[in-house]
């Protein structure tokens, strides 16, 4: 079964990713922000993590900009979920190590194809 990391500050975000992930057959971890996921990919790494971009603590791009300091086995798939949708936040996003990116409101079958496309499904 694959794991993904949801990590977002809402927690209506992360019940409804879970929910929707869940139905995908993948096993669902959270975070509240950046630095909280960081210290869980550093315990147990993810398949996936469905980030966000705007969080307290540490947001979605300081998370990646330190993940990829970091010294691990693999590397996750990221895939960033956020409000943000101008063309220079989805250029940076990618820049900084992103994946994918997926607009919320989010369904099941806009995330499916998400996980489709980088291969966790």
């Amino acid at each position: 079964m694959k794991n993904c990391l949801v990590v977002d500050d809402s927690k209506v975000i992360r019940k409804v990713a879970r929910h929707i992930l869940e139905s995908l057959d993948i096993h669902v971890t959270e975070a509240c922000d950046g630095r909280d996921a960081l210290t869980q990919c550093e315990a147990s790494l993810p398949d996936v993590v469905l980030l966000d971009w705007n969080m307290p603590v540490m947001s979605g791009m300081e998370f990646l900009q330190e993940l990829s300091k970091t010294k691990l086995d693999a590397r996750p798939k990221v895939i960033f979920c956020t409000t943000e949708n101008g063309l220079g936040h989805i250029k940076a996003a990618v820049e900084a190590g992103a994946d994918e990116y997926v607009m919320k409101p989010f369904d099941r079958d806009t995330l499916e194809s998400k996980l489709q496309i980088v291969g966790v499904i």
